[in-house]
């Protein structure tokens, strides 16, 4: 017996290992090797990293996508959050594919998207707070105006600014919110509804031909604070032509003058802006206002369409004021659901 078989047998304590017992140890060594070799891992998933590269360029690069072609910058914009919606369909594709280059290229999209939205999801959300508001479209076509003014004045707020009022439907949500608010003023297809007195009431030209904005100072305990009501242009989405928001675009640039403008040092916009604030367009208004969904809102704040809300494009913002809160309220017989906030006075 040579030196290196008697070394074999002690470490054996002179049992031969079984024949099947070796080719299954050796066959699940084959499949872990292949697993984690190089060539597999690393190679496998190209094509999901790249799209997730793709991904991450869109979302940190969004303000430079051209709005020359079809407003493609401003409808990317619109949905920018729904891209996250991604990260966990590439994510699965890259288990199956057990791809580890993928798995990491993910990274990037997933950070960037936390980066910009993260912040949304937590409750911002403070106490105090002396002057609440609300803004809702109401729909020309609601068919329960009654039920909706009802739905409202529950909600206790000290303003109610409501857009796409119809003519022949102002009435009844006069006559439903009179009770809880004794001064109000309709303007066009706006109106605002108010606990505090009113005054300096006005219509707000933005550039359509006839009335869908306004104006007036609310008399709080507090002081005065000027409310502007208004009712940007809808959007649409057409094959031919893309995202056109010509009207909606120019009507904001005259919005955002008319802000600009205001004497008062306690300003608040409320109303349906048919953009939300990711959107480069509204940049007259957004750039001098602050949303209270972003600065002190309870997750993202989606308010458009009610049945299943897919972006936040009724605002409230504000200017020379502090947001202490900001939500949504259930939904009525709108397409839009009311939004409200609360706020400290200076």
């Amino acid at each position: 017996m040579t030196q290196a078989q008697s070394s074999t047998d002690a470490n054996t304590d002179g049992r031969k290992p079984h024949p099947n017992a070796s080719r299954a140890h050796a066959r699940l060594s084959a499949r872990f090797l292949r697993w984690w070799q190089p060539a597999g891992m690393w190679r496998r998933g190209i094509i999901t990293a790249l799209i997730a590269l793709l991904l991450a360029v869109l979302l940190f690069f969004h303000s430079d996508v051209p709005n020359r072609i079809g407003n493609l910058g401003s409808l990317l914009e619109t949905f920018l959050p729904w891209l996250g919606l991604a990260v966990p369909v590439l994510l699965a594709v890259a288990v199956v594919r057990r791809s580890a280059t993928a798995l990491i290229a993910l990274l990037v999209p997933s950070l960037i998207w936390l980066n910009l939205f993260g912040g949304q999801l937590t409750d911002k959300s403070a106490a105090g707070g002396d002057f609440t508001v609300l803004t809702h479209n109401v729909n020309a076509e609601n068919p329960d105006p009654d039920g909706t003014a009802r739905d409202l004045v529950e909600a206790g707020t000290d303003v109610v600014a409501l857009e796409e009022l119809a003519e022949s439907e102002e009435p009844r949500y006069a006559k439903g919110l009179a009770a809880a608010y004794p001064y109000h003023a309709v303007e066009g297809t706006v109106g605002l509804w108010s606990k505090y007195p009113l005054s300096g009431v006005r219509s707000v030209d933005i550039r359509m031909g006839w009335v869908r904005a306004m104006r007036a100072s609310v008399r709080t305990p507090h002081g005065p604070v000027a409310v502007y009501v208004a009712h940007l242009p809808s959007v649409r989405v057409k094959f031919n032509a893309g995202f056109t928001a010509g009207q909606r675009d120019n009507a904001a640039d005259a919005l955002g003058q008319a802000i600009a403008a205001e004497p008062v040092h306690s300003v608040v916009l409320l109303g349906d802006l048919n953009g939300t604030m990711n959107d480069r367009a509204l940049a007259s208004v957004t750039s001098q206002m602050r949303s209270t969904q972003g600065a002190a809102g309870n997750g993202m704040g989606l308010s458009w369409p009610a049945a299943f809300p897919m972006a936040r494009i009724d605002q409230i913002m504000v200017k020379g004021v502090e947001p202490r809160s900001s939500w949504t309220l259930p939904r009525t017989g709108s397409d839009h659901l009311p939004v409200a906030a609360r706020l400290q006075l200076p």
